[in-house]
């Protein structure tokens, strides 16, 4: 289902964080749809690396024909609709702030969950209260630690040091490590979650709300004993699964060359459920 049909796109301004590419407020798209029902959850989905609010086309239309309100959003500097800047590869913090942004911008007539793909999982994750180790990022950043290939952005950390300061750098690990929980948020599902392996134990274990999530057995970007698995095993009471069939991977959520139908369908019929089950009991 096109975006172009939405009846609400709006570019908001979050003027207590900068842009990356100036000196402006912080842009934020949101596409909304509203159910008929007047009192409908919401669910608000966060996309992966590089991708948009456009190519979870396919899960906003499963969500909409549950009868949800759907706000997709557009994460600066890391879709492909407005371009990318390495900023939005590496500032993790931003998305989950974007998504406590849009809920005090957006009405909630109902409760609220997140639901987010490969890095939109863990934006969904951090906002139940998952964190990243301060010290698994800075041995990224400073490259002491080899970090897995970003595709959509290759030299990605040559690029951050020809952009911003040293001493700024330094100060990210202690952003990236911050409690990024909002309380608004009542439930969650991680399709394909990353970032699993910097995440700390301690902060997955003292989630509370209920979470599922899903993977694909045969995911090579963000595999599952490292990523979804260790979410769904660490968090208490996670439903965790696998959808799709043996070879399904990654991008066929995203991809059109690597559509996987089965894998999107397991989808929606999952996601529909868990949040009928979590936001309408």
């Amino acid at each position: 289902m096109p975006l172009e049909t939405l009846p609400e796109t709006t570019l908001f301004t979050d003027p207590t964080r900068r842009a990356l590419d100036g000196d402006g407020a912080r842009p934020v798209r949101v596409h909304l749809w509203r159910a008929d029902d007047s009192d409908a959850p919401l669910v608000v989905l966060s996309h992966g690396t590089g991708g948009s609010a456009q190519g979870l086309s396919w899960w906003v239309a499963g969500l909409r024909a549950a009868g949800f309100d759907v706000a997709a959003l557009d994460h600066h500097g890391n879709n492909h609709v407005d371009g990318y800047l390495p900023e939005g590869f590496a500032r993790w913090w931003d998305r989950p702030l974007d998504v406590s942004f849009v809920l005090d911008q957006v009405e909630a007539r109902g409760p609220v969950a997140v639901c987010g793909f490969s890095l939109g999982g863990y934006t969904a994750a951090a906002l139940c209260g998952a964190r990243v180790s301060a010290a698994a990022y800075e041995a990224l950043l400073t490259g002491r630690v080899e970090a897995p290939p970003t595709p959509e952005y290759p030299h990605l950390l040559s690029a951050l040091r020809a952009r911003r300061s040293a001493s700024e750098l330094a100060s990210w690990p202690g952003r990236a490590a911050a409690d990024l929980r909002d309380t608004r948020v009542t439930a969650a599902f991680l399709l394909c979650p990353s970032l699993g392996p910097l995440l700390t134990e301690g902060s997955l274990a003292a989630v509370t709300v209920p979470v599922a999530v899903r993977w694909t057995a045969a995911d090579e970007i963000t595999p599952p004993s490292e990523n979804g698995a260790r979410y769904a095993a660490l968090i208490p009471g996670a439903d965790g699964g696998t959808v799709g069939g043996p070879r399904a991977g990654h991008y066929g959520f995203v991809l059109p060359e690597q559509d996987d139908p089965a894998a999107k369908s397991d989808v929606v019929a999952a996601s529909r459920d868990f949040l009928a089950a979590t936001l309408r009991a």
